[in-house]
């Protein structure tokens, strides 16, 4: 009896003595009701709680079982029977929510730590039974009009850990949504009853598939782009090359890295990997490939962009400074009789001639007139 008379008393002043649940609960409702400090904490703990868990799926050879499940308990039925995995799907969860995964189902603190922060480069990681797969995601942002400020490519990262009898997956940012991935995934399955991998196959198929639809967008872009800089009438601007070159360098990031994982996943050597997802990698791996040639020809190109609209300014340059030269030579026949004529010698011929100031005019336009045409036949002008 006093166990239960101190588990129902809780502190609300700070003051170290326990009062009756029966007297803090009007006080915590009212609290709620005026959104005052209590009010904030448990929106918290409710976060904690539930936090950035998705969806949790128990499969059971290839079918997923009804009803909604804990990760805990689900894994606790996977392991209970053969054939069985857990899928749990998380977005962008904090410290607290992924410790609280990485217990009940033993994940390494290292790879727990990378999948809060988000901030790594596609790699393939093994931590005892657990494999630890990191995949950066992009997406191709709309834009009317390619500008100095535009941003094309939008990223993301998804994070996979993968046992005996789980997947957890990890989701940063809406570059590559995983709802349609498990969506079309129970639709298949023969697939889904390989396994944890066949998720994890599934999954980077999703995120290769979208760097194939983003690198066919991006070569658009580039036509418009190289169209404007060898236009007759030449308008691209260098700042407009130098972002949509930043843009690749961020789709170079997350594609090129990847050959290595996918290459680690193919081996015959590894036997974690079931032989008939293998396969499936192997698909993966060629598209991942003709990414990296479409990003790589891209990069080449945008640098031959780049130096032609350079190639372009230069001449521009030069023909301005020829222009430039040549009227200051015009004027510098002007310049040159009339100082001659203002130096105020008292013996200077036709000084004193009554038609020598319009001669001297006529003569000053004549030359120019002529080194005019001079110019323009020599296409100074």
């Amino acid at each position: 009896m006093p166990d239960r008379v101190d588990h129902d008393r809780v502190d609300l002043n700070g003051s170290g003595r326990p009062r009756p649940r029966a007297w803090t609960a009007p006080v915590r409702a009212v609290t709620r009701m005026l959104n005052t400090e209590v009010g904030p904490q448990q929106t918290q703990d409710s976060r904690a709680e539930h936090g950035g868990v998705v969806d949790c799926g128990l499969y059971v050879d290839g079918v997923r079982q009804p009803g909604e499940w804990s990760h805990a308990d689900a894994l606790e039925a996977a392991r209970a029977q053969p054939g069985a995995f857990v899928w749990l799907g998380v977005h962008e969860p904090s410290s607290a929510e992924m410790a609280g995964i990485a217990e009940t189902y033993g994940l390494h603190e290292l790879a727990v730590e990378d999948a809060v922060k988000a901030e790594q480069r596609p790699k393939l990681e093994r931590f005892g039974e657990v494999t630890f797969l990191v995949l950066r995601t992009v997406r191709y942002v709309r834009h009317g009009e390619l500008t100095e400020n535009s941003d094309v490519i939008e990223t993301g990262q998804v994070m996979l850990f993968i046992g005996p009898d789980f997947v957890v997956s990890v989701r940063h940012g809406d570059a590559c949504r995983l709802a349609p991935v498990r969506s079309d995934l129970e639709g298949r399955r023969e697939i889904l009853g390989q396994g944890p991998w066949a998720v994890a196959y599934a999954v980077m198929d999703r995120v290769v598939d979208v760097y194939l639809e983003v690198a066919d967008r991006v070569g658009d872009d580039l036509d418009i782009l190289e169209g404007e800089v060898f236009a007759r009438q030449a308008h691209g601007r260098i700042q407009r090359i130098y972002q949509m070159k930043r843009e690749l360098v961020e789709f170079k990031r997350a594609v090129v890295p990847l050959q290595r994982p996918l290459m680690s996943l193919t081996a015959q050597v590894n036997r974690s990997v079931p032989k008939e997802i293998r396969r499936y990698f192997r698909d993966v791996q060629d598209h991942v490939t003709r990414t990296v040639e479409q990003v790589s020809a891209y990069d080449d190109l945008l640098n031959s962009i780049l130096q032609a609209r350079l190639a372009q300014v230069t001449v521009e340059q030069n023909n301005d400074m020829r222009k430039i030269a040549a009227w200051a030579a015009i004027a510098a026949v002007w310049t040159a009789i009339a100082g001659i004529y203002g130096m105020n010698f008292d013996f200077m011929p036709e000084t004193n001639w009554k038609y020598g100031y319009p001669v001297v005019l006529a003569l000053m336009l004549a030359i120019s007139l002529g080194l005019y045409r001079w110019f323009r036949r020599n296409r100074w002008l």
